[in-house]
């Protein structure tokens, strides 16, 4: 029986990425909600056979690096290092720091190539067994042709030709040496393992596994990820002794006041539970537990803010807030456009995107009764 052999991932994201355009290494740009890096991250990590993963990163991008991957919650992931001037520097600064988990194979992947597949892996790995390296690989279809200011001048084969992706596997042992002793210069790492005399063999690749590298592969992408939650959220709250009640962010006068562990402010509750049911990350309570005694009192901006910072991390914008507070009194009317200012402020969202109104149950019900106030609420946010 052939013995199981450890397996090592690789991701290179210390690149600048200036030509995709955006204002960031293009690693850390979104798409369909999650960063480039992330989705690369998370290929990799798809392929079982993978027992570690190692991300090489630009040293003042680290941090960012390692708090975008912990998101994904995979043990496997090791804490980021840092990655030097070239891509070969990098790969090698990569390979020194796996010596430590004694892998016997490494898979060298772009981070921006986010759309890999385990097939495609299995292949290199499955090459692995009879060769020192492998490569996935696609023929070129277009015509090739030599040229210059003057027009085209004379047709190339292309026969034998193709266009290398990632990840390149390798025996680890084989590649590290390899690395250590290659010349500065190297087009990738197959061309150092051919130049320290090693096989690598050739797999088939995937038309999908594309690397990012313009502005309009970004472009090409906005439409295949266009993602658009909706959340939406209630809540309750009893009225009891007391000379106020806080809505919206407002603290108005009224010969009651709301009970609750927080300070019961019913409609920022319902706001920020419509941007957790947009995001599917539970509710308030789950984030903020009634059991807590951290949240006794608490002013309830807190709990909207984190949930405007989940969205802002998973890569979404929040483009509408709507609210719609469910009482007899106090009257709302004349409260709304400040209470409007007050969310948008909190959540950094111009007011034109915040909407503030109120209704009545026709004195129907506990709120008819007025034994509370309810308030039901919508989020809508779109991926970045």
């Amino acid at each position: 029986m052939q013995k199981t052999r450890k397996t090592a991932g690789l991701i290179v994201a210390a690149g600048t990425g200036r030509r995709a355009g955006g204002g960031l290494p293009k690693q850390f740009r979104m798409l369909g909600g999650e960063m480039v890096l992330q989705r690369a991250a998370r290929a990799m990590l798809a392929f079982e056979g993978l027992e570690v993963l190692q991300v090489v990163a630009a040293p003042e991008w680290l941090e960012k690096t390692d708090e975008a991957l912990a998101i994904l919650g995979d043990t496997r992931i090791l804490p980021g290092v840092a990655g030097g001037d070239t891509r070969q520097e990098s790969v090698l600064a990569g390979l020194e720091a796996l010596t430590a988990q004694t892998p016997d194979l490494v898979l060298i992947h772009d981070a921006a190539r986010p759309f890999l597949k385990t097939e495609t892996i299995a292949h290199v790995v499955k090459a692995l067994e009879t060769a020192p390296g492998a490569v996935p690989c696609l023929p070129l279809v277009d015509a090739l042709w030599h040229g210059g200011a003057a027009g085209l001048s004379s047709p190339q084969p292309r026969e034998n030709l193709f266009r290398a992706q990632t990840p390149q596997g390798f025996q680890f042992a084989a590649i590290l040496v390899a690395h250590r002793k290659a010349a500065p210069g190297m087009l990738d790492d197959a061309a150092i393992a051919r130049a320290a005399g090693l096989q690598v063999a050739l797999v088939p690749g995937d038309a999908q596994n594309i690397k990012l590298t313009l502005p309009e592969d970004f472009a090409a992408l906005q439409e295949r990820f266009m993602d658009i939650r909706c959340g939406n959220g209630f809540d309750v709250h009893a009225f009891c002794a007391g000379t106020h009640v806080t809505l919206c962010g407002l603290r108005l006068a009224h010969d009651r006041a709301l009970a609750g562990h927080s300070d019961a402010d019913v409609g920022l509750h319902a706001l920020t539970d419509a941007i957790f049911g947009a995001l599917a990350e539970g509710d308030i309570g789950q984030w903020f537990p009634p059991s807590d005694a951290r949240w006794k009192g608490a002013a309830s901006d807190i709990f909207l803010r984190k949930a405007v910072e989940r969205a802002r991390i998973r890569g979404f914008a929040i483009t509408h807030l709507d609210c719609t507070l469910i009482c007899e009194a106090p009257k709302i009317g004349p409260h709304a456009p400040k209470m409007r200012a007050r969310v948008a402020e909190i959540c950094g969202l111009d007011i034109d995107r915040v909407s503030i109104k109120a209704t009545t149950s026709e004195k129907l019900g506990f709120t008819g009764r007025e034994e509370g106030i309810a308030a039901m609420a919508t989020a809508t946010l779109v991926a970045q």
